[in-house]
C-alpha cells in the first residue's frame, strides 16, 4: 500500500484547507486511515481516524467540530477537512494505513503499517 498526501499549505487563522490522502496499491486490506501531525519539536499527534469498511470516524478533542475526514472508495482517497484553522493547528500532517484486522487502538501511531510522506499546514496569526 502507498500513501501520497497532498493539499497542504499557508492559510490565514480563520481559513480552511482539505488535505487528501490517495491510497494505491493493494488498498483492498486497509481497515482504516488515520491522520496525525507533528509539529516541530514535538511528539507526532493522533488528529482523527476513518474506518474505511464502516465509515466511522474519530477525532481528537482539539479538532472535533472544526475538521472532518470522510472517504472515496472509487478514488482510495481520504480527506481531511479543516476549518476554523488555528495558529496551534500548523504542523506536518501525515495519513496512515491499517491492514491488519485485529484490534487495535487507531489513536496510536503503532496502530498503522502505512505512512504517506507529510503535507505541511501553516496557518498564520
Amino acid at each position: 500500500v502507498q500513501l501520497q498526501a497532498s493539499g497542504g499549505g499557508l492559510v490565514q487563522a480563520g481559513g480552511s484547507l482539505r488535505l487528501s490522502c490517495a491510497a494505491s496499491g493493494r488498498t483492498s486490506r486497509i481497515y482504516f486511515m488515520g491522520w496525525f501531525r507533528q509539529a516541530p519539536g514535538k511528539e507526532r499527534e493522533f488528529v482523527g481516524a476513518f474506518n474505511w469498511r464502516e465509515g466511522t470516524t474519530d477525532y481528537e478533542d482539539s479538532v472535533k467540530g472544526r475538521f472532518t475526514i470522510s472517504g472515496d472508495n472509487a478514488k482510495n482517497t481520504v480527506y481531511l477537512q479543516m476549518n476554523s484553522l488555528k495558529s496551534e493547528d500548523t504542523a506536518v500532517y501525515y495519513c496512515s494505513a491499517r491492514i491488519d484486522n485485529s484490534f487495535a487502538n487507531w489513536r496510536s501511531v503503532r496502530a498503522y503499517d502505512y505512512w504517506g510522506q507529510g503535507t505541511l499546514v501553516t496557518v498564520s496569526s
